[in-house]
């Protein structure tokens, strides 16, 4: 999400990468709106009050990796570790080996032996001496050769994975189902939206089920806006896998696109305790998918030329909210979506299958928003609408509303408010023409002031004139 707020980036050796080919990651587009107190439309305020409104995320206590001193407790098999050492060095060069340990976020005692046995072997040589009796390493001839052959059967050559029974584990131990957030944690999450107690008290049960909800209106009310807060009810970070290994398979779980890290990837001490570097704390996700959502995006995403597996969207959501934006307008059908969703959003599982045709029962951990500007009832039956319990009407805001509205985002833009001259724009733009409101047009018609006076180099000072050329073009086709 732009997030509202920024993503820490990995340090350079804890990214995740394939040699000379890379996965297409889908760039997840989001908004930032808000809205006003009696009801619930929303509009967009300045960044920077929204980064001075939202809540610092809370440290989660209840799931903290330990650091690993062997390979077996790591749950790897040293022929795994082996392939991810002769990769990384095909890949750099020489390097030391607390510091192929360190890149590959591995036990550093058993990185030594595993390079002291492939030296024994001759698949790596001492190239010179490193600090504190270490070694600097370097591929042989032999040992490029070997390289390449794990480079055919994967790519990946990154953060060693964790175990899948290790993740589903702490999935069970940070599920947002333990999570029960109350009012006051709703108005700190929402605490940049003019929101109405209305509407909270209809979120709220909804959010607490930690099932399916539908949130239905018109464009331009805020539904995005408003889902893709409701993360921040549950308050705290969780901590994911970079990388996940299943059945001799990697899936790649970390998506900066999709995560927002918010410590450092490097190993840190928690209470006098190493934290295991293969695991990076995060905000409970929100991941918006829209339009461009096909059934095959919601499975393992394995590339035939990388031999690398990604991991679908709501495998990547899980502990958070995934959210499905313009429900509706897919390249499918909604019932073909829902169908696809039935055993998950009852049982709280999935199942995904590997390229080895191997099957995976996985945590199906999140809220689910579906939010379009459709009828829920013109999209699926009752059936459907049944197993998604919360249905959330975002209607236009009313006259007072929308008045209310102009006057907040007039401060907001440090824009003068002229009654007169928001009279007029009512009578003529919308009772004359026909129109509906929006909780949107404010800061639209707002901005379009902003950027002409920027254009005309004066100040922004709305008129009459001013807002009939904003409306003339703003609602050309509308």
């Amino acid at each position: 999400m732009t997030m509202l707020d920024g993503q820490s980036p990995l340090m350079p050796a804890q990214k995740p990468r394939s040699l000379g080919l890379h996965n297409n990651a889908q760039a997840q587009t989001q908004a930032v709106i808000d809205a006003p107190p009696p009801a619930m439309p929303v509009i967009e305020a300045p960044s920077s009050v929204i980064e001075e409104s939202t809540p610092a995320p809370l440290l989660n206590t209840i799931f903290c990796p330990k650091e690993c001193e062997t390979n077996a407790a790591a749950g790897l098999p040293d022929t795994y570790v082996e392939a991810l050492i002769c990769k990384h060095l095909l890949s750099i060069g020489a390097c030391a080996g607390r510091s192929i340990a360190r890149d590959l976020c591995l036990p550093g005692k058993p990185t030594i032996n595993i390079l002291t046995d492939l030296k024994n072997r001759q698949y790596v040589a001492y190239k010179g001496q490193a600090s504190l009796g270490d070694f600097e390493y370097i591929l042989s001839a032999s040992g490029r050769e070997l390289a390449h052959r794990y480079l055919e059967e994967c790519a990946y050559c990154g953060p060693a994975p964790v175990p899948f029974e290790q993740y589903v584990d702490s999935v069970q131990a940070q599920t947002i189902q333990a999570e029960n957030p109350h009012r006051q944690q709703l108005k700190e999450a929402f605490s940049d939206l003019l929101i109405s107690d209305f509407m909270l008290d209809r979120l709220g049960p909804a959010i607490n089920s930690g099932r399916g909800l539908f949130l239905y209106g018109e464009p331009g009310n805020g539904k995005t806006s408003i889902a893709e807060r409701i993360t921040r009810c549950f308050g705290t970070e969780i901590w994911i896998p970079f990388a996940i290994y299943a059945d001799g398979e990697t899936i790649q779980l970390y998506d900066p696109q999709c995560h927002v890290a918010t410590g450092s990837a490097q190993p840190s001490l928690v209470k006098g305790q190493g934290v295991d570097p293969r695991w990076i704390k995060v905000q409970r996700p929100t991941i918006i998918v829209g339009g461009e959502l096909t059934m095959h995006s919601l499975e393992l995403q394995y590339d035939p030329e990388t031999k690398m597996t990604e991991a679908p969207f709501q495998l990547k959501s899980n502990c958070g909210t995934l959210v499905i934006d313009d429900f509706g307008r897919q390249r499918m059908n909604p019932v073909e979506l829902l169908n696809r969703w039935i055993v998950p959003l009852e049982k709280r599982f999935d199942y995904l299958t590997l390229f080895n045709g191997k099957k995976l029962q996985v945590p199906f951990d999140q809220l689910i928003v579906f939010s379009t500007n459709l009828e829920p009832r013109e999209l699926v039956d009752d059936a459907f609408l049944r197993r998604i319990p919360y249905k959330i009407n975002v209607p236009d805001p009313t006259e007072g509303e929308y008045r209310e509205l102009f006057k907040l985002m007039s401060e907001l833009f440090e824009v003068p408010f002229n009654e007169e001259v928001l009279d007029h724009l009512i009578k003529k733009h919308y009772q004359e023409a026909g129109r509906p409101f929006r909780s949107c047009h404010p800061r639209d018609l707002i901005t379009q002031i902003i950027n002409r006076a920027k254009y005309d180099g004066t100040e922004a000072t709305p008129t009459n004139e001013h807002f009939d050329f904003a409306c003339e073009s703003y609602f050309a086709l509308l």
